[in-house]
């Protein structure tokens, strides 16, 4: 049977534009990851690969206008939204160069013989290594950030690991072009094009996940999607890490104090941050509890003139389109539900934003109101309306894992006064980030970020962006009673790479 073919498609209007590549066989997807795993050694000098991705964000760049170019044909973002997210990409390939040359992430640690200690200690020497080839299944929704050359690539390289990326059907022509810029800018230090792989297909996918080669797995996507993948991963004979984002809420909690102060600002930023990037943001707030009352309508008021004025937009695919129409649809029809502003259908190709009002106290309701507490991907969030703060611990008692979680706080409530503090220690439990005063939309690449959360949010305690997500990809080993001569450089005693290190319990940097 022939290898079906991978089109490159616009959701403006649905219709295939070229074909790009064709879907990857069961041999061909061995292929791509035997061909990573034996380019682990041209990744093994720091140095080389500090380079590389120096090199790769340096060529990125020169290819930006036609990146973006292909990128907006394939996705509808936009060339600012995609011209930005370029740019963050780039940054994050310069950031883990930064952070391989320090070295500080292999965790090297030195004890001495100690024999006055209870039991005695030998000699013994600690610090991380690669694991082997990666796998990494690549979003829809930021072609650049979170796929082909996005963070799991980045910080798999910098660990040491070659990568095999499963392309996401909605940019397969981009993945080709940024597959190319990468392996172009690898082959500029030596490093053999097969470490980074490219493979098309739903079943492709399935097997990268099984190959007995690939060693950890990265995805960003459906909870669906992601749970399948997860699964697999643990069942195989050798079961592997697989780090896993999923799904998210991002409740977000306005105190009645905050939406009596600025009703409007509230309003507004909600406003912009759901419909942020036509709603199709992980980290879109997806659940916002509201007072009843008059300091309540207020903001609902703000939120409904701005949201009012937002334009209908292009989802990813058709088949996104169809889903958020579905199930806005079958929100609104739940008792209780209304719409200030109806979601839905916005045209053959768009979809218009909107946002639903719903008593907190069903939410407390186990049964068919359970669908507002799972996510939506699209333009649309649900406002429920408290009576008091038994509701909103109510609601988020039923609330899973989210990558974020938010509070609206008064000037007051900031300054410590009120239930402030009290809402912070509610909310930590449920999220890997918890705001004040802002909105979850835009995750900045920091060394403090923490992008991850409880499941469904994500499958491990790890961060996807931010310098700490190299730390998916390695595993510590400890070397007892070897000798000076035999040791890798980076824990020989004299430290000939100058390495950051604790050595007999002294922090060196």
């Amino acid at each position: 049977m022939a290898a079906a073919p991978v089109w490159s498609v616009d959701p403006r209007t649905g219709k295939q534009r070229e074909q790009v590549a064709v879907e990857a066989t069961a041999q061909e997807v061995d292929a791509a990851v035997r061909a990573a795993h034996a380019a682990r050694d041209s990744l093994a000098d720091r140095t080389v690969r500090a380079a590389f991705l120096r090199t790769a964000a340096d060529r990125l760049h020169a290819a930006q206008d036609h990146l973006v170019e292909v990128a907006d044909a394939e996705t509808a973002l936009g060339p600012v939204r995609l011209t930005g997210e370029l740019a963050r990409t780039c940054y994050q390939l310069r950031a883990f160069a930064d952070i391989v040359d320090e070295g500080a992430f292999l965790d090297v640690v030195i004890n001495h013989p100690d024999d006055t200690a209870t039991p005695p200690v030998p000699d013994l020497r600690r610090y991380k290594i690669p694991l082997g080839v990666v796998a990494v299944y690549s979003a829809s929704n930021f072609p650049f950030a979170f796929s082909v050359p996005g963070g799991d690539t980045a910080s798999a390289l910098a660990a040491g690991c070659p990568v095999v990326v499963k392309s996401h059907p909605d940019h397969p022509g981009l993945s080709e072009l940024v597959a190319k810029v990468l392996r172009n800018a690898a082959a500029e230090h030596g490093i053999p094009a097969g470490v980074l792989g490219l493979v098309h297909g739903f079943e492709a996918g399935v097997e990268l996940i099984k190959h007995p080669l690939v060693t950890a797995a990265g995805f960003t996507g459906s909870v669906r999607g992601g749970r399948a993948l997860f699964d697999a991963a643990a069942a195989r004979p050798v079961p592997i890490p697989f780090h896993g984002e999923l799904g998210s809420l991002n409740p977000v909690v306005v105190t009645e104090a905050a939406a009596a102060e600025r009703p409007e600002a509230i309003g507004t930023g909600l406003a912009g941050s759901m419909t942020l990037g036509v709603g199709q943001f992980c980290v879109k707030p997806g659940l916002v509890l509201v007072p009843s009352g008059a300091a309540g309508d207020g903001l609902v008021k703000s939120l409904t003139d701005a949201v009012s004025n937002t334009g209908a937009g292009v989802l990813l695919d058709h088949r996104m389109r169809d889903n958020f129409v579905a199930g806005v649809a079958e929100r609104a029809q739940l008792p209780d539900v209304e719409t200030p502003v109806t979601p839905g259908a916005g045209g053959e190709h768009t979809v218009s934003p909107g946002f639903l009002t719903v008593p907190a106290s069903r939410l407390a309701e186990e049964g068919a109101y359970d669908l507002l507490l799972e996510e939506c991907f699209g333009p649309v969030t649900v406002v429920a309306r408290y009576e008091d703060e038994a509701e909103v611990k109510g609601v988020l008692s039923r609330l899973p894992g989210n990558l974020t979680a938010t509070v609206q706080l008064s000037s007051d409530e900031a300054a410590g006064e009120g239930r402030g503090a009290e809402i912070l220690q509610e909310l930590t439990p449920l999220a890997g980030r918890v705001l004040v005063n802002g909105w979850p939309t835009g995750v900045a690449v920091a060394p403090a970020q923490h992008h991850g959360g409880p499941y469904p949010a994500t499958t491990s305690t790890s961060t996807s962006v931010g310098g700490t997500a190299i730390e998916r990809w390695l595993r510590p080993v400890v070397y007892q009673g070897a000798p000076q001569a035999l040791l890798p450089p980076e824990l020989r005693d004299d430290n000939p790479l100058g390495l950051p290190r604790r050595f007999n319990g002294r922090l060196e940097r």
